[in-house]
């Protein structure tokens, strides 16, 4: 069973906006509604404590001393309808209990809790009151405990009224305030969600523009994108994508000419082949004499493919990430020796000189730059001439020299010469090339970032030969053969 993989698109920017954006609110909204409940916790129970008080204040006005057993003695009349004023609706309930100067249960629940111990927590109030939380019947309720001084002519003494209110109510009135206060933070929070649609809307309408250019674009269409109005952020994209435009402009001129003039070149030995079988078949040459011209055709067109597809080959140094390093007088040593076949033939006196160079190319991408360079230096050489060949390192760069004896190229030529079938020097027997090799070797050492020239030699103001001078950059990791 074939396994089907999901493939998740990007996020879009609208998304990646509003969750970068709402998220962060969102988080600041629940922190502050936790802050808000506290604080509208805190305000009710400052808006309710100072009803508190004042039943507390109540209480202690209706208390009075009597005489008793020789020591004063503390009496409440109060009833505990007379709280009902201080309830502020049916959700709230009222406890109250009086102590007497001995803290002895006077009136009220007497199993409401005794207050507790230590100092009164700062009150905006001058009463000697103080507030706190406590629980009473399994309730969590809000004591306020006031000292009363109170006085008779029986005595005087400071008696303790303790009011206790459930706190339903002001949780409500928290709860009410917070609930308003989120309805006005989801509000901004929407807004600020309507906001970021609208503005990535409007901010990325420059790039939906673009990308509907592209798409009605022809497929032969490689002109520059106008650049126009587009914005700041977008135009680098715009630059680069011209850029990109216009290097698979300039690849695909060069394939169309480099086939259209293949076609050409290969036409030509075609023809000539075809022409000489049907020569040998009518019997216009003898037999030898026709395997002969037609193997000479063949080699020919062997040849002429073979540089094709080395041209063709060089285009993916562009596109091979970085090149190893190579040492190229082994390289220049190994073609060398390929063809001395070649040079013994040609009759001429041969001198090779290399040292240790190290550069960052491809093996093949070298051998084929060296071979172009030796078999031209072999065909214009003249019987009995001096061929020499050098490697060298001169400064930061490596240098190959092939020195030749031939007669030499016209400044007018020299350039049409690396151009693909742009022509070529006939050699020592008056027989032209296809026209590639150079323009072979002048992209290879194009790829690998060097220089190639052909420079003439002279000689008392006389051509004596031909200088093909190669310079690349150089490593220092010096490897030895």
């Amino acid at each position: 069973m074939k396994a089907t993989r999901l493939s998740l698109r990007p996020p879009s920017l609208r998304g990646q906006l509003l969750v970068g954006i709402l998220l962060p609110v969102l988080g600041f909204v629940l922190l502050n509604a936790a802050s808000l409940y506290g604080q509208a916790l805190k305000a009710a129970d400052t808006a309710y404590d100072r009803t508190l008080l004042a039943s507390a204040k109540a209480i202690g006005e209706r208390l009075q001393v009597e005489a008793g057993d020789g020591t004063p003695r503390l009496q409440a009349t109060l009833e505990y309808s007379a709280l009902e004023a201080f309830e502020a609706d049916n959700r709230s309930r009222l406890y109250y209990k009086v102590s007497g100067f001995g803290g002895e249960m006077v009136a009220g629940f007497d199993d409401l809790s005794p207050p507790r111990p230590g100092s009164a927590a700062p009150n905006p109030y001058a009463a000697l009151v103080r507030f706190y939380d406590d629980e009473y019947r399994g309730e969590p309720v809000r004591m306020a405990v006031l000292l009363q001084p109170v006085s008779g002519p029986a005595g005087q003494g400071v008696a303790t009224v303790q009011v206790a209110e459930t706190l339903e109510l002001r949780h409500t009135l928290a709860r009410a305030l917070l609930l308003q206060t989120l309805w006005q933070q989801a509000l901004l929070v929407a807004l600020i969600a309507l906001v970021v649609v609208a503005v990535v809307q409007r901010a990325t309408r420059p790039v939906r523009a673009l990308s509907q250019t592209l798409r009605e674009r022809d497929e032969d269409d490689l002109s520059p994108l106008p650049a126009g109005d587009t914005p700041g952020e977008l135009q680098p994209v715009v630059d680069a994508t011209n850029a990109l435009l216009a290097r698979t402009a300039r690849l695909l001129e060069h394939q169309k000419r480099f086939v259209r003039d293949a076609s050409h070149q290969l036409r030509t030995p075609l023809a000539v082949l075809k022409t000489q079988v049907q020569s040998a078949r009518r019997g216009d040459v003898a037999p030898a004499v026709a395997l002969q011209e037609i193997a000479h055709t063949v080699d020919g067109a062997t040849e002429l493919a073979n540089q094709m597809l080395a041209l063709a080959k060089v285009e993916q140094l562009r596109h091979q990430g970085e090149p190893p390093l190579v040492d190229w007088s082994a390289t220049v040593r190994a073609v060398a020796l390929d063809v001395s076949a070649l040079i013994a033939d040609a009759g001429v006196d041969f001198d090779l000189h290399t040292e240790a160079v190290t550069v960052r190319a491809h093996e093949w991408a070298l051998r084929e730059l060296t071979r172009n360079l030796l078999h031209n230096a072999i065909r214009h050489s003249p019987r009995g001439g001096r061929l020499a060949v050098t490697v060298q390192a001169v400064g930061d760069e490596a240098l190959l020299r092939i020195a030749d004896c031939g007669p030499g190229i016209a400044a007018a030529q020299r350039e049409r010469l690396f151009q693909p079938f742009g022509g070529s020097l006939p050699d020592a027997a008056g027989r032209a090339g296809s026209g590639l090799g150079l323009a072979i070797c002048r992209e290879i050492v194009t790829a690998l970032g060097g220089r190639i020239s052909l420079d003439n030699r002279l000689q008392a103001g006389r051509t004596v030969g031909l200088d093909a001078s190669v310079t690349l950059p150089r490593t220092r990791e010096n490897s030895h053969p």
